[in-house]
């Protein structure tokens, strides 16, 4: 099981949003680079950087900035957020990025998916964001008209090798992660599903901890270690006996 510290980019700054609302913005850092690297030193294995500009843009905006980070840590970092061309994808890669995410092109366009994974392979990460079991796209701001677990579906069949959940009325709110509609989406698509939304405390890494089996392979957190809510290292440690 992998912890992903999230480092969300808006105007060049680390910032939160709670429910994927713009209009709830929390800046936790005026520098995304010393988040980065904090979260390096305190043992993350992995980054998960979202290019909040980007998502709106429908094309990356703070790329400078993620490619920065992605060539100082000397861990892997993914990205998501505006991404939506081939062409776009490679530039991200070709940036330092290990993994990309896609979201609304999951939705939008399942062939360019595909091609997406013919030509990176497990390099292509889809995120799959809900409301109510419904998907979302362009930022959270538009419902896709599929729910979650059939999207997961399609993406399996297409190829797709992981997907990151996010259930979007808990993101940002410290309410607790939705391990249940994690865990079925997994089922559903049968590929590892990485949770995100809600985390607030250990009680949820432990949740997730003993979902692994169910095919929850890591979990995304993000405000909850930015507010003191959760301890990083605290977090890390409750997997060293895994």
């Amino acid at each position: 099981m992998i912890i992903f510290p999230a480092i969300d980019i808006r105007g060049g700054k680390c910032v939160r949003l709670t429910e994927g609302r713009f209009d709830q913005e929390t800046i936790f850092a005026d520098h995304p680079m010393e988040m980065a690297l904090r979260w390096e030193k305190e043992g993350a294995e992995y980054l998960h950087l979202v290019d909040l500009d980007g998502a709106l843009a429908g094309k990356p905006v703070n790329l400078k900035v993620i490619g920065e980070i992605a060539n100082t840590v000397k861990i892997p970092v993914q990205l998501g957020g505006g991404i939506r061309t081939l062409d776009t994808i490679e530039q991200v890669l070709k940036a330092g990025v290990q993994r990309v995410i896609l979201g609304s092109v999951a939705v939008r366009q399942p062939e360019l998916v595909k091609e997406a994974c013919r030509q990176y392979g497990d390099r292509i990460v889809v995120g799959i964001d809900a409301r109510d079991g419904i998907a979302a796209v362009e930022g959270w701001g538009v419902a896709g008209g599929i729910r979650a677990e059939e999207l997961g579906q399609k993406m399996a069949e297409v190829g797709v090798a992981r997907i990151i959940y996010t259930d979007i009325s808990r993101d940002g709110t410290l309410s607790g992660v939705n391990v249940a509609a994690t865990a079925a989406l997994a089922k559903a698509s049968n590929i590892p599903v990485i949770a995100s939304g809600g985390v607030r405390d250990l009680a949820d890494i432990k949740a997730i901890k003993e979902a692994v089996s169910e095919g929850i392979e890591g979990v995304i957190v993000g405000k909850a270690i930015y507010t003191g809510s959760l301890c990083l290292a605290d977090a890390l440690q409750l997997l060293q006996g895994e």
